[in-house]
């Protein structure tokens, strides 16, 4: 677990230290922040200062105490990490955190911890939680138990209830300055041109861009912005242009990037016409990304989308009705 943090990281590991050196630490605590911040692994650090027989005097977990080994192995016994686990038949991963799993979480906190000190349990994504479950979830935070500590790892805490989100101590996580998060993409070994690049497609999300420059994502970026050209000059079918939109996994992801194209192009825009037709081309898009996770005919959906773009007609941005 011990890795070098990044700059956001580190301010959020560094908070959540002084609280437990001071004995300010709350029973329950949200790790919030946008996605792929490294959360989770602030959570599993703290985790690993908490349990750790043997810290050095600057409070670090030592990594060679028999808690530490275990942790790393994955078997420590005062050590909860609540996921997402296979359903029934073992064909696929749940798509929710459900009641079982909270009541076995429930159970474990109550016992003695076996290694005389704490007990720490972590749960993501947090906001997968369902209804049954937040329930059970509730009394457990109700009914603290000297400590044992319940860590919720969300990069969507509104859909937490909020009796959840008041009963925990929060710990957020944000976007950083441009020029830190520049200077940590070099540091992953993306040059600047690309960082930059990337950092302003995943509008400043460092860790969403260093994702996008890994798995090559900002070529499907360019392609969109071509096609959407290509489009506009009637160099290319609407129909066409949408059935390869939707033939891979990357249709929401290719929608989320044509609706930042449109957003970037109405700005600074001084005719009105044009910047309200854009606006209401980029509320479209955004829906169409909802109305895609549903059964409808995508190809056909999208092509209408991309008919509207054609001609910025703002009566035809039904975004798919």
């Amino acid at each position: 677990m011990n890795f070098a943090f990044s700059p956001w990281q580190q301010r959020a590991y560094e908070q959540a230290c002084e609280a437990i050196d001071a004995g300010r630490l709350a029973h329950g605590m949200l790790f919030c922040g946008p996605a792929n911040l490294g959360k989770r692994a602030v959570a599993e650090r703290l985790a690993q200062r908490m349990l750790c027989q043997a810290r050095g005097t600057d409070g670090e977990a030592c990594g060679q105490c028999r808690s530490c080994l275990l942790l790393a192995a994955g078997t420590h016994p005062d050590f909860n990490l609540i996921t997402f686990v296979p359903n029934r038949e073992g064909t696929r991963l749940r798509t929710e955190i459900v009641i079982e799993q909270i009541r076995g979480l429930s159970e474990k906190l109550m016992l003695t911890p076996q290694y005389g000190g704490a007990q720490v349990a972590i749960i993501d994504p947090a906001d997968a939680i369902n209804h049954a479950a937040c329930n059970a979830l509730l009394k457990t935070l109700e009914e603290p138990v000297p400590g044992r500590y319940l860590w919720l790892v969300s990069a969507h805490p509104a859909r937490l209830p909020a009796t959840i989100r008041s009963r925990c101590q929060k710990l957020e996580f944000r976007l950083p300055s441009q020029d830190e998060a520049i200077a940590w993409l070099g540091r992953q070994g993306h040059p600047g041109p690309a960082a930059a690049e990337a950092l302003a497609a995943a509008r400043g999300h460092p860790g969403l861009a260093d994702l996008w420059l890994r798995d090559g994502v900002l070529k499907l970026r360019r392609d969109v912005a071509d096609d959407l050209s290509r489009l506009r000059r009637g160099e290319t079918a609407a129909l066409e242009t949408a059935q390869r939109w939707t033939a891979d996994e990357h249709a929401v992801l290719r929608l989320g990037f044509a609706a930042d194209l449109a957003l970037a192009e109405a700005t600074g825009l001084t005719d009105p016409g044009r910047t309200r037709s854009l606006a209401a081309w980029f509320d479209a898009a955004n829906r169409m990304r909802d109305l895609l996770r549903t059964t409808v005919r995508a190809d056909l959906a999208v092509a209408d989308l991309l008919l509207a773009w054609r001609g910025h007609d703002a009566r035809a941005m039904g975004g798919g009705k």
